[in-house]
């Protein structure tokens, strides 16, 4: 059995608690708010193939969210800039949204911990132009990005 389904509750919990510190946020509710924003937005700029196969790599919580209630007629959108994709989190359930301007680095930054890095980099290779900057993150010390044993 893969380890990101008999650890699901464990490993989501530990994604949680990194972008919600990330972002300075208070609650798991709003973490979940960001996390769930930054991963539509993203999702809205790939086909169904390609959101199936970046899926595929993300661990099986985050998975699950990427494709809850996924209408794959609507067609891809193309990637605008950082502002214009940060505004389109924060639209994403405008009445429940606390989510701070960091929120896409944040949330990379917690997903990245938490992926094999190959697979991740493998796969944003697949995807449109614009996707390795969506989920690219600025560290001074790369070991912070390694994947964590939690």
């Amino acid at each position: 059995m893969p380890w990101t389904y008999r650890h699901a509750t464990k490993e989501w919990q530990s994604i949680l608690t990194d972008a919600k510190d990330k972002m300075g946020l208070t609650s798991d509710n709003m973490a979940y708010t960001a996390i769930d924003a930054v991963l539509q937005v993203f999702r809205h700029r790939l086909t169904a193939q390609q959101g199936l196969v970046f899926a595929g790599v993300l661990p099986s919580i985050p998975r699950a969210i990427f494709v809850k209630d996924w209408d794959v007629t609507t067609p891809a959108l193309p990637f605008g800039s950082r502002g214009d994709l940060v505004a389109e989190v924060k639209a994403v359930r405008i009445n429940h949204n606390l989510t701070p301007d960091n929120a896409i680095e944040a949330v990379a930054w917690a997903l990245r911990r938490h992926i094999n890095a190959k697979d991740f980099e493998n796969v944003l290779k697949q995807m449109p132009k614009g996707a390795k900057a969506y989920w690219h993150v600025e560290v001074d010390d790369p070991s912070e990005l390694e994947q964590r044993i939690i």
